[in-house]
C-alpha cells in the first residue's frame, strides 16, 4: 500500500465496537436524567434552567458522536509524491502567515516562521507565502527584510544539504559538525539577529 499510494485508510473496528457500547450507556444516563428532570419540572423554578442546560449539552454530545461511530486512521506517505505526480503538475500553495503586535508577537518568531516555510522541499515557483500584518508595524517589515536577505543562503543550504528542521533558529541551537558552509550561515543569521535587535532599542 505504501510503494502505490499518497495515503492509506484503517477502519479501527476495537474502537469502534468500544465507542458504540459508550454511546449506549450515555445514551441510556441521558434518558435517565431527563426522566428526573420531568418529575421535578413543577417542583422548582430552577430546575426549568438545569433542563434547559442539560438539553444543550445532551444535543451537543448527540451531534459530535457521529464522529465516533466508525473511527479510522489515516497514513499518509509524502515520499510517494514525486513518484506518482511530476513535479509540474504539483497544485500551487498559498500560505498565509498571520501577525499583529511585534511585542506580544516578537518579529523573531514570525521570522522563522517564514523561512521555515520558505524552505519547504516544494518547487518554489509553486510556493506562494503571504505576510498579514495587522498592524502594520515597522519592526516586523525591518524584520522581513532581513529575513529576505538570509534567506537567499539559508534556502539553498537546506535544500543542498537536506536539512529537516528548517527552522533556522531550531537548527543553530542543536549541535552540528562545524564546516565552512554551516559556519558562513550561522555568520549571517548572528548578524540578522544583531540588526533585530539592534531596531528594537
Amino acid at each position: 500500500m505504501e510503494e502505490s499510494s499518497l495515503h492509506s485508510l484503517k477502519i479501527m473496528h476495537g474502537r469502534k465496537f468500544f465507542n458504540r457500547a459508550f454511546a449506549v450507556i450515555y445514551a441510556f444516563a441521558i434518558i435517565v436524567l431527563f426522566y428526573y428532570h420531568v418529575l421535578t419540572l413543577t417542583r422548582a423554578p430552577l430546575s426549568i434552567v438545569m433542563f434547559i442546560s442539560d438539553f444543550i449539552l445532551a444535543l451537543l454530545w448527540f451531534t459530535s458522536q457521529s464522529f465516533f461511530m466508525n473511527p479510522i486512521s489515516r497514513q499518509q506517505f509524502p515520499k510517494n509524491l514525486e513518484i506518482l505526480v511530476d513535479k509540474k503538475d504539483f497544485p500551487a500553495i498559498d500560505i498565509f502567515i498571520c501577525t499583529a503586535d511585534p511585542y506580544k508577537e516578537p518579529p523573531l518568531t514570525t521570522v522563522n516562521t517564514t523561512l521555515s516555510v520558505l524552505a519547504y522541499d516544494y518547487p518554489m515557483e509553486k510556493l506562494s507565502v503571504y505576510i498579514s500584518d495587522d498592524g502594520g508595524s515597522k519592526l516586523i517589515l525591518f524584520a522581513l527584510m532581513e529575513a529576505a536577505k538570509f534567506a537567499r543562503s539559508w534556502i539553498p543550504y537546506c535544500r543542498e544539504n537536506k536539512i529537516e528542521q528548517r527552522c533556522p533558529e531550531e537548527y543553530f541551537r542543536k549541535n552540528h559538525t562545524i564546516t565552512s558552509q554551516f559556519q558562513i550561515i550561522q555568520d549571517s543569521y548572528v548578524l540578522g539577529l544583531a540588526a533585530l535587535e539592534h531596531a528594537y532599542i
